[in-house]
């Protein structure tokens, strides 16, 4: 059947295994030092792993493949005992697989294997991945007054990091916005809150290709451009988590110190979390 499934590029994966916590139907393992797809029928083609790659190794295709088989991934599952199960259960949860949750259930009944406490809500601070779809309600987006005309406090141009020329006047010095490229429209004061007084860089960890070359253009901003500071603007989704580890790369090869900031927003617009890194 032709449906979304993993697939690994080789060529990038440098095997360090932060993926394979984040598949909780076991589809992905390390073997002979690179993340390998071991079978069709474990991957649901969520893409919750998207976000924990910081090579991009990892992306989410569309080709003939095995059907997604529940009774095959709770067979493996098992044998890593209840923790594992509840991370596995929950994550159906969050996901609204409510058909291959109950799949899951109906199994460790058959088993006699005890189901483990686990949250049976969709947890209020979870998201859906970007290969899933959810509705915001006009009502949720009317909180603030439209009256007036926001001001832009885009300075420079182009943004896309891809783009961007890090030995450009308008970085020198700067302290330095990062942010996924949805954000923006996802957050209706981006501009006033978060852009203002800030150059700024656009990107998407799971769309876009070739992030070596934005490992090495972050590193030159750090200590060519002299950046004061990174802030990094997040959606909580999964894969935006691949922004915030490229960062925190870069600043690991960089002959400057700068503090790095995160901000995490949520799918109806709302600030989830601010912190220092």
């Amino acid at each position: 059947m032709l449906r979304k499934i993993v697939k690994i590029n080789e060529d990038k994966c440098d095997g360090c295994g932060d993926c394979i916590p984040n598949c909780h139907e076991g589809a992905l393992q390390i073997i002979d030092g690179k993340a390998r797809l071991i079978s069709d029928l474990f991957c649901d083609g969520l893409g919750a792993c998207l976000g924990f790659c910081h090579a991009g190794a990892i992306s989410i295709e569309e080709r003939e493949a095995e059907p997604y088989d529940e009774k095959k991934v709770m067979e493996y599952i098992v044998k890593g005992g209840p923790n594992v199960i509840k991370a596995h259960l929950e994550h159906l949860i969050d996901h609204n697989e409510t058909l291959f949750y109950n799949q899951a259930i109906d199994f460790l009944n058959s088993t006699g294997i005890p189901i483990p406490p686990h949250k049976k809500e969709k947890r209020e601070d979870s998201a859906p991945c970007c290969t899933s779809g959810i509705e915001i309600s006009p009502e949720q987006t009317e909180t603030l007054s439209e009256s007036g005309r926001r001001q832009s406090h885009l300075t420079h141009w182009p943004i896309q990091l891809h783009l961007i020329s890090p030995m450009a006047s308008q970085y020198r010095n700067s302290d330095l916005l990062i942010a996924a490229d949805c954000v923006g429209f996802s957050y209706p004061d981006f501009h006033k809150d978060f852009l203002k007084g800030k150059s700024l860089v656009i990107a998407c960890p799971k769309l876009d290709s070739n992030k070596e070359v934005y490992l090495s253009k972050l590193i030159s901003l750090v200590d060519d451009a002299e950046i004061k500071s990174i802030s990094v603007l997040i959606m909580q989704v999964p894969c935006c988590g691949g922004i915030v580890k490229l960062a925190q790369q870069a600043l690991n090869f960089t002959k400057r110190e700068v503090p790095l900031f995160m901000t995490m927003i949520g799918i109806q617009g709302e600030i989830l979390a601010q912190e220092q890194l």
